[in-house]
């Protein structure tokens, strides 16, 4: 018998009946189902997400701190980590707990504020940016403690290769692809020539301190966890362990990526 823990977009009418299903399924076969919302501190074998891939990045910080499997069942649209189709999760399930899968690994990052904070593992990336529009934010950035540069920007993406895709992207930063482990950083909107993104090593320490006269944002894969005021600093390296997702031999991340860009074959 394993323990489940079920994640699931409850904004999504056909995620909360399929939960359901789901539910039921396990249950028949004496595995124990907990919900994100319910249970989420005690010990799971695998972390099951229905929904999209927002719904999967929930069920992976849940995952790593349980040491923990990952499993996606897409409902969104085309998706970089929900590899699962609704007509399909059956038999994703039953190769699953036959143990005919294999695990892929993807990097997460870890972040740490010096006012002594506890912040959640990220998937995709760690955004420090400004709070307002029409407004700036000062960063200083270190590098394997020794200074690099500062920036007056919207802000500063510290993305996984995982997040490449994301937020990362959108700020032309690079596509990396997933099985590598780096950190990314990329500024957004800077107010300089330097406005490249950097490749670091997994075993880079990258330090970004808030200067000037306004607090920044913190965001991590897209919810808000506070302010980093000014003076204050926040350290951002690669977690010791990775998340671990099922895949069952589906769309590679290649060929997801050309359907997403529309790219066709010659």
């Amino acid at each position: 018998m394993s323990t489940v823990g079920l994640v699931v977009h409850s904004g999504r009418a056909e995620a909360v009946a399929l939960a359901d299903t789901v539910r039921a399924w396990l249950g028949r076969r004496d595995h124990r189902v907990v919900d994100d919302d319910a249970d989420a501190d005690g010990p799971v074998d695998l972390v099951l997400a229905i929904g999209g891939d927002g719904t999967v990045l929930r069920a992976a910080r849940w995952a790593a701190e349980a040491d923990a499997d990952v499993l996606g069942i897409n409902l969104g649209e085309l998706g970089y980590l929900a590899e699962v189709e609704p007509d399909s999760w059956e038999d994703a399930l039953g190769a699953y707990f036959a143990g005919r899968h294999r695990i892929q690994e993807r990097m997460l990052v870890a972040c740490a504020t010096d006012d002594g904070r506890s912040l959640p593992l990220a998937l995709n990336e760690v955004v420090i940016e400004k709070q307002d529009l029409g407004r700036t934010v000062r960063l200083s950035v270190d590098i394997d403690g020794g200074y690099f540069t500062s920036y007056v920007a919207d802000g500063l993406i510290v993305a996984t290769p995982t997040g490449s895709t994301a937020y990362s992207l959108s700020a032309r930063g690079p596509i990396v692809d997933p099985s590598h482990r780096a950190l990314i950083a990329t500024p957004v909107s800077p107010h300089t020539l330097f406005d490249r993104s950097l490749v670091l090593g997994p075993s880079s320490v990258v330090e970004v301190s808030v200067g000037g006269d306004r607090d920044a944002a913190l965001v991590i894969d897209g919810q808000p966890h506070g302010l980093v005021a000014v003076g204050r600093r926040i350290t951002i390296t690669a977690a010791p362990d990775p998340a671990r997702f099922a895949r069952f031999g589906g769309r590679s991340f290649h060929q997801v990526l050309k359907a997403k860009f529309g790219l066709s074959d010659r």
